[in-house]
């Protein structure tokens, strides 16, 4: 029975530490990692052949030199090249793991110091990359505005910002609840119109379009109307002349009549077209400017013009009103964010976009007063920041497990330190043959 618990405890901390080694090892992995540990295995054994080609020489040499003087040469460029080749095979090799699996004093370097390589790493990163003057110099040379205005001109580039936009905005209604929503823009909605007064707004509105004595304009017109009626309607004013005239009155006298009428009507309209100063003419215009004034400043014509308001807010078609607005809105999103508002052709949003693009493009002062207060803003955040950002990538480091770091590390970088070793191997059988050679000269 202990032992079974003993057991379970055992693999419950083993999964415990496979856990926390998934979380605490880096995410390096590449699609090309077996081409690069292939790569990286070629480079070690030609690096180790070269070392054993030099240990096989100096063995042959060292045999032979008795019998052939001038061997001494090769045996001592053979000798400084397993000296140089051993060294740099020690120094690459420590840097990784420890080498021949010995645990000598300051070996395995990347896994026993990943610590303070995270502290030195954030500490670069945030002295020569996250410095004030450095961010502002970059941003600057790249000129971030002029590139967005740039892109932003573009109209498909424009498309795809409203197409995005409109997307997360109609997820986001579609995620609301819909009647509560609907209560809430009937609410706004009313409590916007009852602080909006109408009669004064209606009278600013009629002054405006009524303008420079617009108001003339709409007389001539209401006459031109008026007879044309009266011209097209000819029969039908006999006709009501006749039915209205008493019994006894001669059918001559009805046509006499009708004709007094029309001629009347048409003198009238034609004389308020022909005479500006008519008395007709003057009543509208000071019926407008009147009906203009009691609209703002009449207590009686307000107040009945907030009734009819309220009365129409408390209607049940207010409230529907209100419903379908929400509904029409939160419908026209999803279309245009599905792009079956326009299909292939821009929409305003996309137009609007891309001409604000054109716009900046067109503007070198605004783009470099966009430049500025970007630049400032970002090395703003960085500057208050860095400190923080260089203690994540230390904390970072420092968590990533040991093992797997020293072997990513080694795949990033080992395949160029065989070079140090094939050059170390080469350089030092150099070395070796130019010692050898002075001493044999010296004496």
């Amino acid at each position: 029975m202990p032992g079974e618990i003993r057991e379970a405890q055992q693999a419950q901390q083993a999964q415990q530490t496979q856990q926390t080694q998934q979380v605490t090892t880096p995410q390096w992995s590449r699609p090309d990692d077996a081409e690069r540990q292939a790569r990286l295995d070629a480079m070690k054994r030609r690096a180790t052949g070269l070392l054993a080609l030099a240990l096989l020489i100096f063995i042959a040499a060292t045999i032979f030199e008795p019998q052939y003087p001038w061997l001494g040469y090769v045996r001592a460029t053979a000798e400084a090249s397993l000296v140089g080749g051993l060294a740099d095979w020690f120094a690459v090799t420590a840097l990784f793991k420890h080498p021949l699996g010995i645990p000598i004093p300051h070996t395995a370097i990347v896994a026993t110091r990943k610590e303070r390589i995270g502290q030195i790493l954030g500490t670069f990163v945030q002295k020569h990359f996250l410095s004030r003057d450095v961010i502002s110099a970059n941003l600057r040379r790249v000129h971030p505005a002029e590139r967005a205005a740039h892109w932003l001109a573009d109209r498909e580039h424009a498309r795809q910002i409203a197409r995005q936009f409109a997307s997360g905005l109609a997820k986001t209604l579609e995620a609301l609840p819909r009647e509560e929503v609907q209560e809430l823009v009937g609410q706004v909605v009313r409590n916007r119109v009852r602080s909006f007064r109408v009669a004064p707004a209606l009278g600013k509105t009629l002054a405006l379009a009524l303008a420079d004595n617009r108001q003339e304009e709409l007389l001539n017109a209401a006459v031109k109307l008026a007879a044309d009626a009266v011209r097209n309607n000819r029969e039908l004013i006999r006709e009501r002349v006749r039915a209205e005239t008493p019994w006894w009155i001669p059918p001559v006298l009805d046509d006499r009549i009708y004709q007094k009428i029309i001629a009347a009507v048409e003198r009238l309209l034609g004389d308020m077209v022909r005479d500006s100063a008519h008395p007709l003419r003057t009543a509208f215009d000071d019926a407008i400017r009147d009906f203009i004034d009691r609209l703002q400043h009449s207590p009686e014509v307000i107040a009945r013009a907030e009734a009819l308001k309220e009365e129409w807010l408390m209607d049940e078609g207010a409230v529907e009103l209100s419903k379908r607005l929400w509904d029409g809105i939160q419908e026209a999103i999803r279309s245009y964010a599905a792009g079956a508002d326009g299909g292939p052709l821009p929409s305003p949003l996309d137009n609007g976009l891309s001409e604000f693009g054109v716009a900046l493009q067109a503007n070198p002062a605004i783009l470099v007063e966009i430049d500025d207060l970007l630049v400032e803003l970002t090395a703003s955040v960085v500057e208050k920041y860095r400190v923080e950002i260089g203690e994540l990538i230390a904390q970072t480091v420092a968590g990533w497990d040991p093992q797997a770091t020293s072997q990513r590390f080694e795949l990033a970088v080992g395949r160029d330190l065989q070079f140090v070793r094939i050059n170390g191997t080469l350089v030092g059988g150099l070395v070796g043959l130019a010692i050898y050679t002075i001493t044999r000269f010296v004496h």
